[in-house]
């Protein structure tokens, strides 16, 4: 289908209500093909749009949207304890983690409840209480946007690093993402060891995959506002790597920093932790805000404009500069 001059408010999780000059949406995969068949070399700028759980619009987008509505999960194949679980780009993320874990098969749970669809998950790697989605994916079936060709990329092609992928990158609005395939296992290996997981856990009397998905969703629940509720993206920045002696500054200032070892050799420190440490938690201008349960969260209480919300994103980032000598980068894409 394609629309003109259409709003954007139900297709960001901000609740922005901004505008733009063209939305095509694909249901099935062919249609895809043949529409950037039938224009090769389009010359207006093109944007693929998931759920829009991770955009951050600061005025209308003059070019066109694409948008994968690829439905359908599929179980591709078992070899003993190891399973191919394959979903279409517009399938709702936690529908999958849902259904995978009803069904005994391990490898997403730590990823429940998070925001948006399929397709977006390796182009942002989106990851949480210890589990990335870099680890679970087999390979990525996507459509080059300038000629309709086809190519499925291996987990090494797809570049992937700290919510980071070759789609961010050198490839970033080069294909539209259309099916994702993931490597999980009826008798995982769990991760419970990030913050109290294992506590909350022990409390529920076993580890189960249930148990596991329950836990995550209670703690997301408790510290994170519903994007049907109040406006908002999730985490608006990333947790930033240090280096240990900048690390080790720091804990001699704040002995109870929250402080993490990263396989890069540095020290990951959570970045909600130093936003909050310069006053942030819970201030409100108008109605652009930071959450009072989680100052990584930047929320819209009703009406604040795109462009407020990021002015105040820059006010946070040049406050934590000051204070500590760290730059946060944006997890949220700013249109």
């Amino acid at each position: 289908m394609i629309y003109e001059n259409v709003s954007l408010k139900k297709y960001n999780t901000f609740g922005l209500n901004v505008k733009a000059d063209r939305l095509v949406t694909f249901k099935h995969e062919e249609n895809a093909i043949h529409f950037f068949e039938q224009n090769k070399g389009i010359d207006q700028k093109l944007m693929v749009l998931g759920g829009g759980s991770n955009l951050l619009f600061t005025g209308d987008y003059h070019g066109t949207l694409i948008r994968p509505e690829m439905e359908g999960i599929t179980l591709e194949g078992k070899t003993g304890n190891d399973v191919i679980v394959s979903a279409g780009a517009g399938v709702i993320w936690d529908k999958l983690v849902e259904s995978t874990v009803n069904k005994g098969i391990g490898g997403l749970e730590n990823l429940s409840y998070i925001p948006g669809l399929v397709g977006a998950v390796p182009v942002q790697n989106i990851g949480a209480y210890g589990a990335e989605a870099s680890k679970t994916i087999g390979k990525v079936r996507a459509i080059n946007v300038t000629d309709g060709t086809v190519r499925e990329f291996t987990p090494e092609e797809c570049k992937f690093g700290y919510r980071d992928s070759i789609f961010k990158g050198e490839l970033k609005g080069k294909y539209l993402i259309t099916r994702v395939y993931f490597r999980l296992s009826t008798k995982p290996k769990l991760s419970l060891e990030y913050g109290s997981l294992k506590d909350e856990l022990n409390k529920m009397g076993s580890t189960s995959l249930g148990n596991v998905r329950k836990t995550v969703i209670n703690s997301r629940i408790a510290k994170l506002p519903d994007p049907q509720l109040i406006g908002n993206a999730g985490s608006f920045f990333k947790n930033p790597v240090v280096t240990p002696s900048v690390a080790e500054k720091i804990k001699s200032n704040y002995p109870r920093a929250p402080l993490f070892s990263d396989p890069s050799g540095g020290i990951k420190i959570a970045a909600g932790w130093l936003i909050e440490q310069c006053g942030w938690k819970g201030k409100r201008f108008g109605d652009a805000g930071v959450h009072d349960k989680q100052a990584l969260v930047i929320v819209n209480y009703g009406n604040a404009t795109g462009l407020e919300l990021f002015e105040l994103s820059e006010k946070i980032r040049i406050s934590v500069a000051e204070k500590f000598g760290i730059t946060l980068e944006r997890e949220v894409e700013v249109i």
